[in-house]
């Protein structure tokens, strides 16, 4: 498939979700008022906490805007594919779409377009109500790096969320990467307190799980505004993040997806 081919299937995406968007306001209205509330609890817990608190040199509140938005964002992201795979194995239109002349891979991405497109926008409104409805604090942010570490880290959300699909395919149960990320990473990665607040074995743990790498690097980018040289370190890890489980996802869904279609179990649910 050709790069302006590909551009016009994102762009046709894009058109139907925005008109969606203006259709449904309602849908919209309820986003808004939940995120609101959620950026209400964090504010009022920061200041529960007291200024004292102070995670990696940051005033607490704009730690857990960073943290818990763009972490929320990444799983989003990450369930995307989860989700298109297991709507069109519900509608019974899986096979049928697995065999058109897009690539499967691409197929699955182009579905889940759509869904990180609204959570960058959610992602956008998140951080700009925080910072300036609650005054987060927000220097001169390293836009360069901020733009950089987002798209390193949405390839790493796209190839686990290539690997989720793949366990849906293999044996549905694609589920339990989003359950592990929900029950078990957040803990780990920095979300909500600093990973030096952990015991060293998950410590060490911590280092080996991406979003860690990048919740630390988009932290520092925004808040303190780091520039793309003083985050070479982390930027190169996020890098070989991605240089190693993109082609490890891709492999693993086109290997699953062959071997549902050579056992008969591709329209299985």
């Amino acid at each position: 498939m050709s790069l302006p081919t590909l551009a016009d299937k994102i762009m046709a995406i894009l058109r139907r979700d925005l008109l969606t968007a203006v259709r449904y306001r309602s849908a919209f209205m309820l986003t808004a008022t939940g995120t609101m509330a959620e950026l209400a609890a964090f504010y009022y817990l920061s200041r529960a906490v007291g200024p004292g608190f102070r995670p990696e040199g940051l005033d607490y509140f704009s730690f857990l805007l960073v943290g818990t938005g763009f972490y929320t964002f990444l799983v989003m992201g990450i369930h995307s594919f989860l989700q298109a795979v297991q709507e069109a194995q519900q509608n019974g239109t899986f096979e049928l779409l697995m065999t058109t002349a897009t690539p499967p891979p691409v197929l699955i991405l182009l579905s889940a377009t759509s869904a990180f497109s609204r959570s960058t926008v959610q992602l956008l409104l998140y951080l700009g109500a925080g910072l300036l409805i609650f005054k987060g604090a927000l220097p001169r942010p390293g836009i360069a790096a901020s733009l950089l570490i987002f798209v390193l880290s949405l390839i790493i959300a796209a190839a686990i969320g290539m690997m989720a699909a793949a366990l849906q395919v293999a044996i549905q149960k694609g589920s339990v990467v989003l359950w592990v990320l929900g029950s078990g990473a957040w803990l780990l990665t920095g979300t909500l307190f600093p990973v030096a607040s952990l015991p060293p074995p998950l410590r060490l743990v911590a280092q080996l799980i991406p979003i860690t790498h990048a919740l630390d690097s988009m932290r520092v980018a925004l808040l303190q505004g780091a520039s793309v040289l003083a985050l070479s370190r982390e930027i190169g890890i996020l890098s070989l993040f991605c240089a190693v489980l993109l082609p490890l996802g891709l492999m693993m869904f086109s290997y699953t997806l062959r071997k549902a279609r050579q056992e008969g179990t591709l329209s299985s649910y």
